[in-house]
């Protein structure tokens, strides 16, 4: 394990959890009786997508590499990939996540915006295709 794995693994829970409030199931201690809405979209990638894709950029930048053990990757993935399914329902779209850290990583480096990363990965909302450009 390395020694990302207590902060990987506590990642994984709450995504996990909030995954399952939003799929109504009474035994999850965030269950709500709500449908999330766009605004809470942002919330989902600040407190989840966001610390998930730096814990990974983290680990593999400053000095040394972290080798991060095939578990610990896949539960890295797997909670990213659920508070992205979180952000997606907010905005009426269900989507099954199957994104890798890697690339969210590079997304996030060259946007340096956790919402605009978000976007480019699950194309939600769809960007406004009838505005005119500016400048």
């Amino acid at each position: 394990m390395s020694r990302y794995g207590p902060r990987i693994a506590a990642l994984a829970r709450r995504a996990e959890r909030e995954r399952a409030a939003l799929d109504g199931d009474d035994r999850s201690p965030t269950a709500s009786n709500r449908s999330p809405a766009p605004g809470d979209a942002d919330a989902y990638l600040r407190d989840g997508v966001g610390p998930a894709v730096w814990l990974y950029v983290e680990g593999r930048t400053g000095g040394r590499t972290v080798p991060f053990t095939e578990a610990e990757l896949a539960a890295l993935e797997t909670a990213m990939n659920r508070w992205l399914e979180c952000y997606t329902r907010c905005h009426g779209v269900d989507l099954e996540a199957a994104f890798t850290v890697r690339e969210a990583a590079e997304l996030l480096l060259e946007t340096r915006n956790v919402v605009d990363t978000a976007q480019l990965l699950t194309r939600v909302p769809e960007r406004d295709r009838a505005s005119p450009p500016t400048g």
